[in-house]
């Protein structure tokens, strides 16, 4: 055997030892723990979206767009719209403001208007001041009514899952303004 063979075998046989003597396994790199908990909490919120893509301060804007516009005119197919969007308490523009909606949605269908949202619902008033939860899936925006999951949450909505049903109180197909309402529900 040559030299480098031997050096090899033996830098293997030390790896090999060292791996052992370490008896990887998840307990090195994290725990898991019995947790005496409470019942779960379910918590219902009405609001109300209001995602203005017009006028001197709209509340979203598009920050990119398909390079052939024509080919995907009718769904906006690669039509990305960053959002701060107020949450209100009524459909009115000017009623209570609840939090807002910070993130982004993109128009992911090609056969349908389907936006992928991925958006954080954070909130300043009453009990839930302080407290978000966040959307991630599709929206198919031109069916009356859409179920979007909820994939976790902060605050009081820690560890929260649930669904979101929305549906379009008003629509302005000439700007893209929108007043969705929103009927949600909270496991947490």
């Amino acid at each position: 055997m040559s030299k480098q063979m031997v050096m090899m075998i033996l830098v293997i046989s030390a790896i090999a030892e060292w791996t052992q003597s370490l008896k990887l396994n998840a307990g090195n790199w994290g725990a898991s723990f019995e947790v005496e908990t409470k019942k779960e909490t379910v918590t219902n919120l009405q609001f109300y979206f209001h995602d203005t893509l017009s006028g001197k301060n709209p509340s979203a804007v598009q920050v990119a767009q398909p390079i052939d516009k024509n080919r995907s005119f009718s769904t906006l197919f690669g039509e990305i719209t960053m959002a701060d969007d107020p949450l209100t308490e009524t459909p009115d523009p000017k009623s209570k403001l609840l939090g807002r909606a910070q993130g982004l949605y993109a128009s992911s269908c090609q056969q349908e208007l389907g936006l992928m949202m991925a958006l954080s619902y954070s909130f300043i008033d009453g009990p839930y001041n302080g407290s978000s939860f966040t959307i991630l899936g599709k929206n198919s925006a031109m069916n009356p009514v859409r179920e979007m999951p909820i994939v976790g949450g902060t605050g009081l909505f820690r560890l929260a899952r649930g669904y979101a049903l929305a549906k379009t109180n008003w629509f302005d197909p000439t700007t893209g303004d929108a007043i969705v309402g929103y009927n949600v529900t909270l496991f947490h």
